[in-house]
């Protein structure tokens, strides 16, 4: 089903947004818009090194907010599901603590691990009532928070790739 003007011009507030704001904080690599051909996944990519990006994307059909670390370094990849398992919990609550180590109360959020092509990426969705939540403080503010929980659980991961 086609976006309507309406909804169109809310996505791309939204994303304009979230890179804009993104763009302030020098922990994340410049951004990057990535979308799918057929526009189902617009995707805007925070790079971290050669191999290594955060990602916010938006799925409007699905009217979902996806946030996640991606890579397409195999050890990077590795070592992440190794220090997950190590940590002896799941990886919804490794990515849930993190969550909470920056004030957000979502312990045990759905975090998907798996290859997008020649990436490997674990990423967690936020599901919108309606496309009109990207319009809401409560999205955004939200979206950002799960970035930054991204970014201090997959982040020590980045070490390897300075090496």
């Amino acid at each position: 089903m086609p976006l309507s003007d309406q909804d169109r011009e809310r996505v791309e507030s939204f994303r304009t947004y979230i890179q804009e704001t993104v763009a302030t904080d020098d922990r994340y690599g410049p951004g990057e818009r990535k979308d799918s051909a057929d526009q189902s996944t617009l995707a805007t990519r925070f790079m971290e090194g050669r191999s290594c990006w955060f990602e916010v994307a938006l799925r409007p059909a699905a009217k979902q907010v996806r946030v996640g670390f991606f890579t397409t370094d195999a050890a990077i990849n590795e070592d992440c599901e190794l220090v997950i398992s190590e940590s002896g919990v799941s990886p919804e609550r490794f990515v849930g603590e993190a969550f909470a180590e920056i004030g957000m109360d979502w312990p045990e959020p759905p975090v998907e691990h798996g290859r997008d092509g020649n990436a490997s990426y674990f990423t967690t969705a936020m599901t919108l009532d309606e496309l009109a939540d990207l319009d809401t403080d409560d999205a955004r503010d939200k979206t950002l928070l799960m970035l930054e929980g991204y970014l201090l659980a997959f982040g020590p991961a980045l070490g390897a790739e300075e090496e």
